[in-house]
């Protein structure tokens, strides 16, 4: 599974505006759920912030990676996020972020949602990438960009 097989426009936002990681994790939630009849917002919410509790999911760069497992849910999904503006997220670098990218998997897809977190690191290890996507100005081209990032790596 890649980032491909779990990303949909529906599930991505350009230019939200939120003031702090807690409004931006209920969003993100919000987001998830969306037009599922088993996922429900506060359990989504719940699981992102048990694992924020074990530390901080930014990754640097203005970037971070909230990620969280459920029982009820036999699906991988994710949902991506730009913020109009950054927001204090206790980064590692102390930066703001501003690119959130969300990933939910079922409870014992361990090796699957590792490979995930693993792709979606080497993603936004990618300085052009990054700037790509702030440089975006809809979901629907974010959402192609975060589809296809791998043929944008030297363009």
């Amino acid at each position: 599974m890649e980032i491909q097989d779990i990303i949909t426009p529906d599930r991505v936002v350009n230019d939200l505006n939120v003031s702090s990681k807690k409004r931006a994790l209920e969003t993100v939630s919000e987001i998830l759920a969306r037009g599922s009849q088993s996922l429900a917002s506060q359990d989504v919410c719940e699981s992102l912030f048990a694992r924020e509790k074990l530390g901080s999911t930014s990754i640097g760069s203005g970037v971070a990676i909230p990620h969280g497992r459920l029982k009820n849910t036999e699906q991988t999904i994710a949902a991506f996020i730009k913020l109009e503006q950054g927001i204090d997220y206790d980064a590692i670098d102390k930066q703001a972020v501003d690119l959130i990218f969300a990933l939910l998997v079922p409870e014992n897809s361990t090796q699957e949602h590792l490979n995930l977190l693993a792709e979606i690191a080497e993603m936004f290890s990618i300085e052009t990438i990054r700037e790509k996507i702030r440089q975006c100005e809809d979901a629907d081209s974010l959402c192609h960009l975060l589809q296809n990032w791998k043929n944008h790596i030297n363009n």
